[in-house]
C-alpha cells in the first residue's frame, strides 16, 4: 500500500473469497482444508490479549445511542447482525473446520459491532463475492459487509462506507519459478489476470497499459491461470495474494511491493445515513479506546508482530 507506512502494509496470510453467495451461520463449519486463522486459539503476539478477550471486552452501546425505528434498533430486536463476508481469509475471516468458529480482523470487527448493538457478539455470516456485495446490501440481505472492501467513489454511489478501517494495496503474484516479473512495470506486454469487478482491473490498465488483461470471477481461477501458464501474473490486494502463496508455496509467490493504496471500508446500505454515522462513531470509539489495536494484535499482528499501527482516519478517503 503506497500511502501508508510499511507497518500498515499487510504482509499477512489471507485467502480470497471464492464461494457463491450462500447463507451460513457464523457457527457453521467449512469443508475447506485451510490453515487455522491467526488468533483462532492463541494469544496475540506481544499484546497478551487473545481474540476472544478482545470480543469479551468490547463495549456495548447505551440504549440512548440506538434510536427507535433506526436500522440499529431493528438489528437489536433481531438479536444478531447479518454480516456479508467470507470464511476463507486467514487473517480477516476464516472459519475453523473443527470448531466452526470464525475469526480474523474482519470477523472480529463484525462481532464487536454486533455486541455494540445487541449486547451479544452474535453474527450471521452471508458469504459474498466481489460481484455480489453491492446487490446484497441494496436488497437488504445483509446489514453490513466486512470483506476487505475497498472504498471507491464509484462504489459509494451504490452503497455507503463507514471507515476506512484498514489499508492494503495491489501486489503481484507469479509462478514460483518466474524471475522475470518483480515490479508493476514488468507486466507490460504480459498476460495479467485479476478478479472481475475488482479495482485491480483499472489499476492494471493504469500502471501497465500494454498488459493483456484477463478477468475471472474467482480468486481460485486466477491462481490456477498463473499456475498453468495461462496468465503470467495475477494482481490483487497483497493481503489476499499472500494467502494464495501461503496455500501454494511451491507453485506461486508474491513479488515486489504494493503499488496502490486500498482503503477498506465497512459496506452499509446507501439509504441508511443514520447507520453510517453510528458505525463511524463506533469505529472512532474502539480506535480511541484501544480495542481496534488489540484486535489488530490478536489477528494481523500475530504475523507482523510489534505494536499496532495507527488506524486510518475515519472519513479520510473519497467515498467514505
Amino acid at each position: 500500500m503506497r500511502t501508508t507506512a510499511s507497518r500498515r502494509t499487510l504482509t499477512a496470510v489471507a485467502l480470497a473469497a471464492s464461494s457463491a453467495a450462500v447463507l451460513s451461520a457464523c457457527s457453521s463449519g467449512s469443508s475447506s482444508a485451510l490453515p487455522p486463522a491467526a488468533g483462532a486459539s492463541s494469544t496475540a503476539s506481544g499484546s497478551g490479549v487473545s481474540f476472544q478477550q478482545v470480543i469479551d471486552d468490547a463495549p456495548v452501546a447505551a440504549a440512548s445511542d440506538i434510536p427507535a425505528g433506526s436500522p440499529m434498533a431493528a438489528i437489536k430486536a433481531r438479536g444478531e447482525l447479518v454480516e456479508g463476508g467470507t470464511d476463507t481469509s486467514a487473517l480477516f475471516s476464516l472459519t475453523d473446520p473443527v470448531s466452526g468458529r470464525t475469526t480474523g480482523f474482519d470477523a472480529g470487527l463484525a462481532a464487536m459491532l454486533a455486541k455494540y448493538i445487541t449486547g451479544q457478539p452474535k453474527v450471521k455470516l452471508v458469504q459474498v463475492q466481489v460481484a455480489t456485495r453491492e446487490a446484497l446490501l441494496q436488497n437488504g440481505t445483509v446489514d453490513a459487509v466486512f470483506a476487505t472492501y475497498t472504498i471507491t467513489p464509484k462504489r459509494a454511489t451504490k452503497v455507503a462506507f463507514a471507515g476506512p478501517y484498514y489499508t492494503s494495496g495491489d501486489a503481484i503474484l507469479v509462478k514460483k519459478s518466474d524471475s522475470s516479473i518483480t515490479k508493476v512495470a514488468d507486466l507490460n506486454g504480459r498476460t495479467v489476470c485479476t478478479e472481475s469487478s475488482s479495482t485491480a482491473a483499472a489499476d492494471i490498465k493504469k500502471y501497465a497499459p500494454s498488459a493483456k488483461l484477463v478477468l475471472f470471477d474467482q480468486n481460485s481461477q486466477c491462481v490456477s491461470a498463473v499456475e498453468q501458464g495461462r496468465a503470467d501474473a495475477y494482481v490483487l490486494d497483497q493481503a489476499l495474494l499472500l494467502g494464495d502463496a501461503y496455500r501454494e508455496p511451491t507453485k506461486v509467490k508474491v513479488v515486489g511491493q504494493p503499488f496502490t493504496a486500498e482503503p477498506y471500508g465497512i459496506g452499509l446500505p446507501l439509504n441508511s445515513p443514520a447507520m453510517k454515522t453510528f458505525v463511524d462513531n463506533w469505529l472512532k470509539k474502539i480506535e480511541a479506546d484501544g480495542e481496534w489495536a488489540k484486535l489488530w494484535q490478536a489477528t494481523i499482528g500475530t504475523t507482523l508482530g510489534g505494536s499496532a499501527p495507527a488506524p486510518p482516519v475515519v472519513g479520510s478517503v473519497a467515498g467514505s
